[in-house]
């Protein structure tokens, strides 16, 4: 194999654990195994999860769900975990979610609509959650006459039932953000509309992973729980990223330089580990240079390591170096190894000239230890998220 990824079961479920107890004994942590579980493996995450006893699992549509319900259900699962398909249901998709019991969110009269069909065929009444737009302009439906009349609609079919009403927040890592602020306002309203429609749904939920992260200081999470008993809602936030070991920075605007570190959870571990062995060992002479357009020459005599691994695989050609610019490195022998010149669609070279016992076939370490995709995210002018969704390369659930 000539890169894979090694998946941490012991710290996908430390994170996990962690994870709820930040939260509080009093809101239920949906874990999202969207977009593969983050580039994760969904199906081997969602196994973890649903066997660390994690009550609910987010997806982002109708196929994703049912791969996983089939997953879980193959191991021989017997309670499993709910499955909120955190994304409008398409009339196509009805089946589906009827089959692999996928609870969706929806947020129109046509989403509705939509599930007439499922609607019809199941008993009891089909659940559902609403999304309240509260200001992010993404997904769900703004608090006024639109939602007032969608209510009315829910209230009088006797095919589905309003199990929850959800938000998401858009600046949650930012300490005292107004727009937050603005959010919980809005999404107040929201709650007061459906109380008014005589509707009582089980879940409010509001926020992910910064959220969390953020408690110390914003309390969104003791909102959230004072919220729901009010209306004798149960709350609920979903977190993701924080579950892989990642977190965004908690600043006071969303241009503040802060540590990568979370702050309410340092104790979060990356979850994945992606990993190569040394294919080639040269010699190059100092005046030698590497790789495409021979944007790198060799100042002195050096040893250099290729890896099969390059943009193809996720590995991001931003990591590149020249002279006038060092790149990314990976892990030998528990020190880093610069990589050298461009990197490839397939191969990648590194300096091991000062890691003597490299030697072909050893393990290398692309992301993980000593190299996250924080550090790949930096050099590459974006997100953890987008690296390790990039991640390209077969995976295994290990238990170190």
């Amino acid at each position: 194999m000539k890169t894979w990824v090694e998946i941490s079961r012991r710290r996908l479920v430390a994170n996990y654990k962690l994870l709820q107890q930040a939260a509080g004994a009093e809101t239920t942590l949906l874990a999202v195994v969207k977009a593969n579980a983050y580039g994760h493996t969904g199906c081997l995450c969602a196994l973890s999860l649903a066997r660390t006893g994690a009550p609910w699992l987010g997806v982002a549509d109708a196929e994703e769900g049912a791969t996983l319900r089939e997953a879980l259900t193959a191991a021989g699962l017997g309670q499993q975990p709910r499955i909120l398909m955190m994304s409008a249901p398409h009339r196509e998709e009805t089946a589906l979610m009827l089959e692999h019991n996928l609870t969706p969110v929806l947020w129109s009269q046509q989403h509705l609509d939509s599930l007439t069909v499922a609607a019809t065929k199941s008993s009891p009444p089909f659940a559902v959650h609403v999304e309240i737009d509260t200001g992010m302009a993404r997904q769900g439906i703004v608090p006024g006459p639109a939602l007032d009349a969608l209510l009315v609609s829910i209230a009088n079919n006797p095919g589905v039932r309003l199990e929850g009403v959800m938000t998401h927040f858009s600046s949650s890592e930012v300490v005292g953000s107004p727009q937050t602020q603005l959010q919980r306002m809005r999404f107040e309203q929201a709650i007061a509309a459906v109380r008014s429609a005589g509707l009582s749904p089980e879940w409010l939920h509001a926020g992910g992973s910064s959220t969390i992260d953020n408690q110390g200081k914003e309390q969104n999470l003791e909102w959230l729980a004072q919220l729901a008993a009010e209306t004798g809602a149960r709350p609920m936030v979903r977190t993701g990223i924080a579950l892989y070991g990642y977190c965004l920075s908690i600043g006071q605007s969303e241009t503040e330089q802060a540590p990568v570190k979370p702050v309410a959870h340092p104790s979060l571990q990356s979850v994945m580990t992606w990993k190569a062995r040394i294919r080639d060992l040269r010699e190059i002479a100092a005046g030698d240079t590497v790789g495409y357009n021979a944007g790198f020459t060799a100042a002195r005599p050096m040893r250099l390591a290729l890896l099969p691994v390059g943009y193809a695989d996720g590995l991001r050609r931003e990591l590149s170096s020249t002279n006038a610019r060092p790149g990314g490195w990976v892990m030998v022998h528990g020190q880093r190894a610069p990589i050298v010149g461009r990197i490839s669609m397939n191969l990648t070279t590194v300096d091991v000239t000062d890691i003597p016992a490299a030697s072909l076939g050893d393990e290398v370490t692309v992301l993980g230890d000593g190299i996250n995709a924080d550090d790949h995210a930096r050099l590459a002018g974006t997100i953890s998220y987008e690296i390790l969704c990039g991640v390209r390369a077969a995976a295994q659930l290990i238990d170190d």
